[in-house]
């Protein structure tokens, strides 16, 4: 995944956005923070979370660090819990980076990805945040983190051109806390309150990144909720654009957007294998398989499988698969 906090990788970015707005689009970029969803090996630097909650069992980074064949088990490297002024480091690294976007690389936003179980989300989930200070202990104090960040984000560039993306109801990297319709609800009715976002943009119920659509739905029937669904979310942000990620294909996308449920969809494993997707889409063309095994990693032959998918034109003029 590559970073944006040096003039190396600005220049870099600068490039990106110049071809996207060549083309007439418009371009975030989705600031992470991996927390303890990371190792040493491969960031060179401490591993740092809400707490100092460790992996459960004998999940690994999916990669092996350079020169090794053999995967490091997160367990094995348990976070340190952030200190107060940790903390604030950590927020001045996110407004760094925004900074660098916005004001450097010509992005039209940033996006705080505060979802999947990274730093952000850390804070928010009971089971990896056992914190009995400020930032912890009670749905709403779990909310502070994030919320300091987008009020931080938001005076570095302002409201309109920032976003966050959230997964209320993820699984990914042993997020497993409790209270979630409290927790979220409450950060997003704050969000509502203090911010006029860009937009917001959530991630299905429906998906997971490491279990399939049958295994996640067992999961939150388990939870016994009356109903599990995005719409307690949308109520809250009204009139804000609202985003869903998670699943959506060639199959299932049409008509929700005339109905009012979301504003726009967030797009991403198909729009990797499928570089023309929004011409394929409108005229009902085929698209390409992915190999998800490529979208991360360092491979010495990083574009294929990540950048060499053909368009429509070139498989009917040359044959690709």
């Amino acid at each position: 995944v590559p970073g944006l906090w040096c003039a190396e990788q600005v220049a870099g970015w600068k490039a990106v956005v110049a071809a996207v707005h060549a083309k007439g689009g418009y371009i975030y970029a989705q600031l992470w923070n991996a927390g303890r969803a990371s190792i040493p090996q491969h960031t060179g630097m401490p591993t740092v979370s809400a707490a100092a909650t460790p992996y459960e069992g004998d999940e690994a980074y999916a990669y092996p660090p350079p020169g090794s064949s053999k995967q490091v088990r997160y367990a094995d490297f348990p976070p340190t819990e952030l200190s107060r002024e940790g903390i604030q480091r950590q927020i001045g690294d996110y407004v760094h980076a925004a900074k660098l976007a916005v004001e450097e690389c010509g992005f039209d936003g940033v996006e705080l990805h505060g979802g999947n179980g990274y730093l952000p989300e850390q804070f928010l989930s009971s089971n990896i945040n056992t914190r009995t200070d400020e930032y912890g202990g009670t749905p709403e104090k779990r909310c502070r983190f994030v919320l300091e960040v987008m009020e931080a984000l938001a005076k570095a560039v302002g409201e309109e051109k920032l976003a966050i993306r959230l997964t209320p109801f993820g699984l990914y990297n042993q997020a497993r806390g409790m209270q979630r319709l409290e927790t979220w609800g409450y950060l997003c009715r704050e969000l509502k309150k203090r911010l006029s976002l860009s937009y917001v943009h959530f991630v299905e119920p429906r998906y997971e990144q490491v279990q399939s659509l049958e295994e996640k739905n067992k999961v939150l029937e388990s939870w016994g909720m009356a109903s599990v669904d995005l719409k307690l979310f949308r109520d809250i942000f009204g009139d804000t654009p609202f985003f869903s990620a998670g699943g959506w294909n060639d199959t299932n996308c049409w008509g929700v957007l005339e109905e009012g449920t979301y504003d726009a969809f967030a797009i991403g494993r198909l729009f990797l294998g499928t570089p023309d997707l929004i011409e394929r889409l409108k005229q009902g063309q085929p698209l390409n398989e992915y190999n998800r095994s490529r979208f991360y990693g360092p491979f010495p032959d990083r574009e294929v499988g990540y950048t060499d998918y053909p368009t429509y034109e070139e498989v009917k003029r040359l044959g690709k698969p």
